[in-house]
């Protein structure tokens, strides 16, 4: 006997995490505002979403596009094109938005992109949302399988 159609649906893990990274990145793009005060800002507290949801996208899509392009380059500097390729999304943001979203200058725009990294970053950990994972340990670790930790001498070579 069939009950017809559930109309219960649950959200899709997908959009979810859309949402929680929307919500950390503008935490974290409201974090640094209050920061670099005067020097970021926004005019509204819906330009502040609009400018986080456009960086998400324009981490999304282009971001990706422009690393590729520039891959010999970060290899050379050890990925540290990376923080100018984020200070240029931050400042394609306020290019786009005007006078909603502002950014003083480029070396600001470094700044801020690098201050919306970190605080991304130790949200995402906090948050359990991000790709990688970091565990802590204390003391020695247990012996596992087909590890011989008898306690025997140690040679060095």
């Amino acid at each position: 006997m069939s009950t017809g159609p559930s109309f219960e649906q649950k959200p899709q893990p997908k959009l979810k995490r859309f949402i929680q990274r929307w919500i950390i990145n503008t935490l974290a793009v409201l974090v640094t505002v209050m920061l670099l005060r005067g020097h970021i800002r926004y005019e509204q507290p819906l330009d502040l979403f609009v400018a986080s949801l456009l960086l998400g996208v324009l981490n999304a899509f282009i971001r990706p596009i422009i690393m590729f392009v520039a891959l010999p380059v970060l290899i050379l500097t050890l990925g540290l094109v990376t923080l100018v390729i984020n200070a240029c999304m931050l400042y394609l943001v306020h290019w786009m938005m005007g006078s909603h979203f502002e950014v003083d200058s480029f070396g600001w725009a470094m700044l801020g992109s690098l201050v919306i990294s970190v605080i991304s970053v130790a949200l995402n950990i906090l948050t359990g949302t991000s790709h990688g994972r970091v565990t802590l340990r204390r003391g020695r670790r247990p012996p596992g399988p087909g590890r011989n930790d008898g306690g025997g001498p140690v040679i060095d070579v």
